[in-house]
């Protein structure tokens, strides 16, 4: 076999696909709580294996389909591509990057018919280990949906998407999600977010950075109650 051959078997033509549409996301909401479910991820989780996160990113999977476009996703053991001139690189293509994502997220923000049924099928029939449904505002709480629950995850078990109990432990993964009652970006809410096993929610950067300067706060007042000014050490 030529090695042109073998580079148009392994790369296949992609100049038709459109990668970016320039459509906007739903709300202030759906975007405030897409960039909380991915910067936790990059400023204080280390799972020990590199990973992407992203949000509103195209999935394709296969070439005469159109690709999904979860409201966010985390897939692990992967690199991020590099060098973004290359068409195959800004989005994820999975025959390029070599596997799916573990986790795909979509945020409720409309009522539009069965869509998250369908893309449900979908998810399962390429694979998504775990599938996240979030309705921060009550979008589908008919008996036949969400049976009043903000939160509904799926695990796929022999090709089948099984819903799985609380506490939600995404264990292929070694994340949980949570809904947590908080402040984000100035704004008080519901939220979806990624925790430990104990159900301690992944530390935004800012928080992060928070925490760390109330440790330092309450270490200069022991050390002032011991007669040691921290500013000399």
């Amino acid at each position: 076999m030529t090695p042109q051959l073998l580079d148009e078997i392994v790369a296949p033509d992609i100049s038709h696909i459109v990668t970016e549409d320039d459509t906007p996301v739903d709300n202030f909401q759906s975007a405030k709580q897409q960039r909380l479910l991915v910067e936790p991820l990059y400023a204080s989780w280390s799972p020990g294996v590199p990973f992407i996160a992203d949000s509103n990113i195209g999935l394709f999977y296969s070439l005469k389909q159109d690709p999904l476009v979860p409201d966010a996703f985390l897939s692990l053991n992967l690199q991020m591509p590099t060098d973004w001139s290359q068409k195959q690189n800004p989005s994820y293509f999975v025959w390029e990057l070599g596997k799916v994502p573990e986790v795909c997220i979509e945020i409720v923000s409309n009522r539009k018919g069965n869509e998250l049924d369908l893309k449900k099928d979908d998810y399962a029939r390429i694979g998504i280990a775990y599938y996240v449904v979030f309705d921060p505002l009550q979008q589908l709480q008919r008996e036949d949906e969400l049976n009043g629950k903000l939160l509904k995850i799926w695990a796929l078990t022999a090709g089948q998407y099984v819903e799985m109990p609380e506490p939600f432990w995404l264990q292929t993964v070694g994340l949980g999600l949570t809904v947590w009652e908080g402040e984000f970006e100035e704004q008080a809410s519901t939220w979806l977010r990624w925790c430990n096993r104990d159900g301690q929610v992944i530390p935004t950067g800012a928080e992060g950075r928070d925490a760390e300067r109330q440790r330092a706060e309450r270490l200069a007042e022991r050390l002032r109650a011991m007669g040691v000014n921290p500013d000399e050490i």
